[in-house]
């Protein structure tokens, strides 16, 4: 192949072991919607993964999330010295969303309403010599995303 690959991502797979304390989290930390829900699985799903009950789609912008339970899930959180994605990071249009991200995950966190897997809070909103704004989070499963605001254009 001598063309270079036209890829964009589709989606997320976010596996965990509480289904609706995690879709609750994504649809209000995210403002997302739930596009759809399979309880129903191909033979390759279910020989990749094991024990999936439930899989629901639900979209924030120009990104999707599939969370799904498996039966049997042990719970823990990704091993740190692992093989593992380490973090997604999702780009943000202004340096005000970077603050409205932290504090909005603060205010979920405080409300009570959801169960983390991890107690650590967002980072601190760093800034590098080139203006880059990044802060790093965990959602309920213990996985972690970094915010980015990257001034003027691509980086």
């Amino acid at each position: 192949m001598n063309q270079p690959i036209k890829v964009r991502l589709h989606h997320l797979g976010v596996q965990t072991s509480d289904i609706e304390n995690c879709l609750s989290w994504y649809l209000d930390f995210f403002h997302a919607t739930q596009k759809w829900e399979l309880d129903q699985f191909s033979e390759l799903t279910l020989s990749r993964l094991p024990g999936i009950r439930r899989l629901i789609e639900v979209a924030a912008g120009d990104i999707r999330f599939h969370i799904f339970d498996r039966a049997d899930h042990n719970g823990r959180i990704p091993d740190e010295n692992s093989y593992q994605f380490q973090h997604a990071c999702i780009a943000v249009s202004t340096p005000e969303e970077i603050a409205e991200i932290r504090r909005h995950w603060i205010d979920l966190y405080d409300s009570g309403r959801y169960t983390f897997a991890r107690p650590d809070g967002p980072t601190d909103i760093v800034v590098d010599s080139d203006g880059v704004m990044s802060l790093y989070l965990y959602d309920v499963n213990g996985l972690e995303y970094e915010f980015s605001y990257v001034p003027e254009g691509d980086r």
